[in-house]
């Protein structure tokens, strides 16, 4: 195939996917759904062959201009646009996409502040889809967008599943926009301040870190871990959605 005017599959990061139980996986997944499909990424087809007997409306979009060509000749029925993951509109009710492994953050960034979608199923770095999904502890992202999304580990893809075959295993994460948020969307610069604040902020014990984030006394900080049911808890990355949300009513939340 000629050479894209973007570079070829190194500079693309394009690691395409050849694992079938993920590709069922993934199909299984969205099948579980509804509404319109955007694939991202979509490569040589693999998996958009198999949304594409959905049923259901898909646009598959790729950087990759010789491949949407012959993308379009082979899936007459798929909508398939030549562009970007990192520009494209948002705009279907389900995403899809593997995502290149150098781009996964800012996309996944992109992808929990803009569009209308309702459900997300990435294949990421394993690393990244397992700490989205809060195992082993959650990251500042995670916690920052939890009171509006939903994460969830859905397996892990081997290295060896991938042509050509990257460096690291691959995760799959699917992601729900939840019907009804744990905060306002109106407060939620505010709550990723706060989040961003305890994240970063100094202190031995969660109470230290809380009263130091919060700017109140120590006691407010317990009173308030208690009230969120966080009294037992060692660090930031070990709260909960939940606990998030009752730390922001408790002391986060502008008065």
């Amino acid at each position: 195939m000629p050479r894209s005017i973007h570079g070829g599959r190194h500079e693309l990061g394009q690691n395409f996917l050849t694992h079938r139980p993920t590709l069922g996986r993934i199909t299984t997944i969205v099948r579980g759904t509804s509404g319109s499909i955007l694939e991202l990424g979509a490569g040589d087809g693999a998996l958009t062959r198999s949304l594409a007997e959905l049923g259901r409306p898909v646009t598959a979009i790729d950087i990759d201009e010789h491949r949407v060509r012959r993308l379009r000749g082979r899936l007459p029925s798929v909508r398939v646009e030549h562009a970007d993951a990192t520009r494209h509109p948002l705009d279907a009710d389900v995403v899809v996409g593997n995502i290149p492994f150098h781009l996964t953050t800012p996309i996944l960034r992109r992808l929990l502040s803009t569009g209308r979608w309702r459900e997300a199923v990435l294949l990421t770095q394993w690393e990244v889809a397992r700490k989205r999904a809060g195992v082993g502890g959650g990251t500042m992202l995670t916690a920052q967008s939890a009171p509006w999304f939903e994460f969830a580990l859905e397996g892990r893809v081997p290295a060896w599943g991938f042509s050509p075959q990257p460096s690291v295993d691959g995760g799959l994460l699917s992601i729900t926009r939840r019907g009804s948020p744990l905060v306002p969307v109106a407060e939620r610069r505010a709550h990723e301040g706060f989040v961003r604040a305890m994240f970063t902020a100094r202190g031995a014990t969660l109470d230290a870190v809380v009263a130091t984030a919060g700017r109140v006394a120590r006691s407010r900080a317990r009173q308030a871990l208690a009230a969120a049911g966080a009294a037992d808890t060692r660090l930031p990355r070990d709260l909960g959605p939940e606990q998030w949300a009752g730390l922001w009513q408790q002391i986060g939340r502008p008065v």
